[in-house]
């Protein structure tokens, strides 16, 4: 649209649209289908997937990578500094080849609610919910919803977005009240990023039994 800036050395993919004032950098690549909103700022070398959604002012700082259909909430910040300083210890200013950039990742389907912050590194998962205002200091799990300061995880969410309720007689087993497709917790295979994941089982008819 009139008055955004878009790098020549940008590649944006077919039926993308950058509203005015948002600002894509050199070596950004921005798939098909996309809504770059209005001051959003996409730093250099960031990716996104196709149908992916940048609300208002979000600004996504290199070397973030987002997948397909991820929504971004207006006001996000993906930072890319774990110890962020103006000048070095001796008071000269730092320029930008004096630290070493961490990225952002956002799987597929993931949504970033208003306001929220991702402090780098850290990855959210795949269909995960953050809510506004949140603060991710840690790596989300896949499906998870997660809250506060920092974020924690207060439930589960599918992939029409709505929290998952259990369903009674199968610990473990928890349902859309949207779609009625059906997710079952599995111990994690790592350490970090809580106790348990969640896995799609399918539909209620399919996975009932």
């Amino acid at each position: 649209m009139p008055g955004a800036q878009v790098s020549g050395d940008a590649a944006v993919g077919t039926g993308t649209t950058v509203w005015e004032l948002a600002q894509v950098r050199e070596g950004a690549v921005v798939g098909a289908e996309c809504v770059i909103g209005r001051g959003a700022y996409v730093g250099a070398g960031v990716r996104l997937g196709a149908r992916c959604k940048v609300q208002n002012h979000a600004l996504l700082y290199e070397p973030a990578e987002l997948g397909d259909g991820v929504f971004v909430g207006p006001a996000v910040v993906l930072t890319n500094d774990r110890a962020p300083r103006a000048v070095d210890p001796d008071g000269t200013l730092k320029r930008a080849g004096d630290w070493h950039a961490v990225g952002v990742t956002v799987a597929e389907g993931a949504s970033l609610g208003a306001r929220a912050v991702c402090v780098a590194p850290v990855r959210v998962g795949r269909w995960a919910m953050v809510a506004a205002g949140a603060v991710v200091t840690s790596d989300v799990p896949d499906f998870s919803l997660v809250v506060g300061v920092p974020a924690r995880r207060v439930g589960w969410v599918g992939r029409a977005g709505v929290r998952l309720r259990a369903v009674p007689g199968h610990p473990g087993v928890w349902e859309c009240p949207t779609t009625g497709e059906r997710y079952e917790e599995r111990a994690s295979d790592s350490t970090e990023g809580g106790a348990v994941t969640l896995r799609e089982s399918g539909s209620a008819a399919c996975s009932a039994g």
